[in-house]
């Protein structure tokens, strides 16, 4: 018999993403974004013939894809570099090079909003003129009119929904990541759909299943979010159902079945299931993949998701008759599953008891070289979850375990978890990841000398003030994007961020003294390890200065530090060939110290 080798590591650098998709009226074509050739750009595939083809090339991020519903064109966002601030573009039905339909100044952003049931007006919001609180407008393709509907205040509002007679438009403002009001606007009035504004608490998902009646998810006076409705003739809120211990997390509506589709979330995993209206009945829908990344409920009554888990790359399925199809095959090049590793759900107690959720990952026997990676998650108010991470399945694959808590802070578990990282970035989430790393040392998974530190976005935050404070926990360190300085950090978000900072993160002025012990840069003195800081130049989110500075120090201090900045990379790697230039800088960074 001929005898192969072990999967490579360089073969988990061929799996690729798939950020997003949309499908044709007929249902005859898929179309979604993928950087399948290296860089990111809008593919197309036939539903009976499923062979990929290139679409549309810009070479750049999207951050949504819509078909018109005559199959006239295509509408896209894109933005440049990413640096997020994204601008509406068009396509014509076969496809080709995308046209500028609604754009600006390069500082300027165009989020898509919805398209009317003709497809003959495209509503949006931009930050021109209202950078940190957004206006929506509605454009008229026909008569290339453009006007203002709605102009933000307090905090970034973002349109969710119109109704079928166009007279009612569905918003959503957000004033905080744990509270986002929902309002409906008729004419000049606006209705809230919750009993009392005031109360902290978030709506999401708003869709009219009626001209007066919206559905929606909200966890108004509840811990987990649950399915509302709200009518607008009787101004009457009333709650539908809950889930349980799982929090609704996207709300899709098949108006021509009159069947809604539900996700909620319950801790490192996702689940699905119907509301049929016709009858007021629903049930779950078994799923054969952990995360729903998008779901589109089409004319015909099936269903199309982007869905995958730690072992499979995301792809889009259809749900057609109770059965489910895989469409598109992404997946890593001569690796299976089995060759993969799933993930154990484990929990332990932090400094205080309260009881928190991890995903370990065990190397193979086989591989193991005795190291453990630990990963706090970015957001802060996001999770690691059952979601495939090439990553993830690359450092294993070289022998490494991966540890992921799901501190406080993260999404899955209520809301009054998810607030507690709130005006508290470096104190309770920082312990419960202390508590981590002795649960990894008391369980003799890892020590001191066998201990590598990598974290992204808040988790590269989390890793530099990890390493600043408890430096004797970790061999080395890797942070990619992660704050490095509150003050900066505070005052260089994109502006339609800064409304929500202070019951995000606090205020500068007034929690001074907690800005100073929290930001990683006043412990510059024991930040005694080597560290790799990994940088794309055009972040919006985390700007280049916040790794700058960090760099500057600790190499005035003769530290040893590796600093790779990605000149054409905002917060994230959309481009193939830099995602494997990090990936292998990371393994050669952790190879030369073990």
């Amino acid at each position: 018999m001929i005898g192969f080798p072990k999967p490579t590591v360089e073969q988990f650098f061929t799996s690729y993403n798939i950020n997003n998709f949309t499908v044709s009226p007929d249902e005859k074509k898929i179309l979604f974004s993928t950087n399948l050739n290296g860089k990111v750009n809008i593919w197309a595939m036939d539903t009976t013939e499923t062979y990929p083809f290139l679409f549309a090339q810009k070479d750049e991020n999207t951050s949504f894809i819509k078909y018109d519903p005559k199959a006239r064109y295509v509408l896209a966002g894109y933005d440049h570099d990413g640096d997020e601030n994204y601008q509406i573009y068009a396509v014509g039905p076969e496809g080709g090079v995308p046209k500028p339909l609604i754009t600006g100044e390069a500082d300027e952003k165009y989020f898509f909003g919805k398209l009317s049931q003709d497809g003959n007006k495209i509503y949006y919001m931009t930050s021109k003129g209202n950078e940190s609180f957004l206006d929506t407008k509605v454009y008229d393709i026909g008569t290339g009119e453009m006007r203002t509907l709605h102009e933000g205040e307090r905090g970034p509002t973002y349109l969710v929904d119109v109704s079928l007679d166009e007279q009612n438009t569905a918003h959503v403002q957000v004033l905080a990541n744990t509270y986002i009001l929902g309002f409906i606007k008729i004419g000049s009035d606006i209705d809230y759909i919750t009993p009392n504004p005031d109360v902290v608490h978030t709506v999401g998902g708003m869709t009219f299943v009626k001209d007066d009646e919206v559905w929606f998810s909200t966890d108004y006076e509840s811990e987990y979010s649950y399915l509302a409705k709200y009518n607008l003739t009787r101004k009457e809120f009333a709650k539908v159902m809950d889930f349980g211990y799982e929090s609704v997390t996207d709300i899709q509506f098949n108006r021509d079945r009159n069947m809604l589709y539900i996700v909620t979330e319950k801790g490192v995993v996702d689940k699905l299931y119907y509301y049929d209206l016709n009858h007021d009945q629903s049930d779950e829908i078994t799923l054969p993949f952990d995360s729903i990344r998008q779901l589109a409920a089409v004319k015909s009554g099936n269903l199309y998701v982007l869905g995958g888990s730690a072992t499979q790359p995301f792809n889009i399925w259809e749900y057609s008759q109770e059965k489910w199809t895989p469409l598109t095959k992404n997946r890593v090049l001569g690796v299976t599953p089995d060759d993969m590793v799933e993930p154990e759900t484990i929990r332990y107690s932090s400094y205080d008891e309260l009881p928190i959720e991890a995903l370990l990952f065990r190397a193979k026997p086989e591989n193991s070289n005795g190291y453990t990676i630990f990963w706090p998650h970015g957001g802060p108010q996001a999770a690691e979850r059952k979601f495939y991470r090439a990553m993830f399945q690359m450092f294993l694959n070289r022998g490494y375990n991966i540890f992921c808590p799901n501190f406080r802070g993260s999404t899955g578990y209520g809301s009054s978890f998810v607030k507690l990282v709130e005006q508290d970035w470096g104190h309770g989430p920082r312990l419960d990841n202390v508590s981590a790393v002795e649960w990894l040392f008391d369980n003799g998974i890892s020590s001191p000398e066998k201990l590598f530190l990598v974290g992204g976005s808040y988790g590269g935050y989390m890793a530099l003030l990890l390493h600043g404070r408890h430096p004797e926990y970790f061999k080395a360190v890797v942070d990619i994007f992660g704050v490095s300085n509150l003050f900066t950090f505070y005052n260089s978000v994109p502006d339609h961020w800064k409304p929500i900072m202070e019951r995000w993160v606090g205020d500068p002025q007034k929690d001074k003294e907690r800005f100073e012990k929290d930001s990683p840069i006043t412990y510059l003195d024991t930040m005694s390890k080597p560290m790799l800081v990994i940088q794309g130049a055009k972040d919006p989110r985390v700007v280049k200065e916040e790794s700058d500075q960090i760099v500057e120090e600790l190499r005035g201090a003769g530290r040893e530090i590796d600093y790779l900045v990605l000149d054409d990379e905002g917060h994230g790697f959309s481009k193939k060939q830099n995602e494997i230039k990090v990936y292998k800088a990371m393994l050669e960074f952790l190879e030369k110290h073990q």
